[in-house]
């Protein structure tokens, strides 16, 4: 009853925040997404924290219409490789793309996995947030915080908190957390495990091709990627993380 309550609270907020926002809506958001390498790293394999480094950092855009979204990695130049052992490691972001339709709750996206592309369709769904009392300030903008527990992961469970702004368009973010009666401007998932923080906001005319639905790869549905996932890491020894290796 009380995570029906939390979802009922968000959608009366949500149908508000339409109501204030009649413009800036449409642009392009940069995001930096700081992963914690080592953090993932499975117990029993810490030599494994001597061959990569503990951070990494990388960007991706979130390009937004009043509707619409698409989120994918912003590629400006190659990642310098790191030197271990007498090997170069290079760390290979993923090509990804996620293109949401609030309107229509639907979500489509390509997921890159060992050189191939995979199509999943799905519908959006509205996490179990909670929302918060404390604020920060993002970018200039105002910003109130929500978390929720995410225990739809197979072997561990996620604590996911946000910092979003109503002075932005609704059900907007980077990810799949755009479920909140605005933008969200962060993520911290796991206490640092995992951060995504805006960098960058513009507010301009997207070209044709910034809001193409993704419609090449295998289609699969969530589980099924999952699973395919799953069992790549378990034959490889699971070693997971997409890393190119060379000597």
């Amino acid at each position: 009853m009380k995570r029906l309550l939390v979802i009922a609270g968000v959608l009366v907020s949500l149908a508000a925040a339409h109501v204030v926002l009649a413009q800036n809506t449409e642009g392009v958001i940069t995001y930096e997404v700081k992963v914690n390498l080592h953090r993932r790293i499975p117990p029993g394999q810490e030599a494994r924290k001597a061959m990569i480094p503990e951070f990494r950092t990388t960007k991706q855009q979130l390009f937004f219409n009043a509707e619409e979204s698409m989120y994918k990695p912003l590629i400006e130049d190659e990642e310098e490789p790191m030197s271990s052992g007498g090997m170069v490691i290079r760390m290979q972001q993923p090509n990804d793309e996620l293109y949401i339709n609030s309107g229509k709750t639907s979500i489509v996206s390509k997921r890159e996995f060992m050189g191939k592309d995979y199509l999943i369709d799905d519908t959006l769904k509205i996490s179990p947030w909670k929302l918060g009392t404390e604020t920060k300030e993002i970018q200039g903008y105002a910003c109130k915080m929500a978390y929720f527990t995410d225990e739809t992961q197979p072997d561990r469970k996620l604590e996911v908190t946000a910092w979003y702004t109503d002075q932005l368009r609704p059900m907007l973010g980077p990810e799949q957390f755009g479920s909140l009666p605005g933008t969200v401007l962060a993520i911290d998932v796991n206490n640092g495990e995992r951060v995504i923080v805006a960098r960058k906001l513009e507010f301009k005319s997207l070209k044709k091709g910034d809001m193409k639905v993704p419609s090449s790869g295998q289609k699969v549905t969530n589980a099924e990627f999952r699973k395919i996932v799953d069992e790549t890491m378990k034959q490889m020894g699971g070693s997971g993380g997409r890393m190119i290796i060379r000597d």
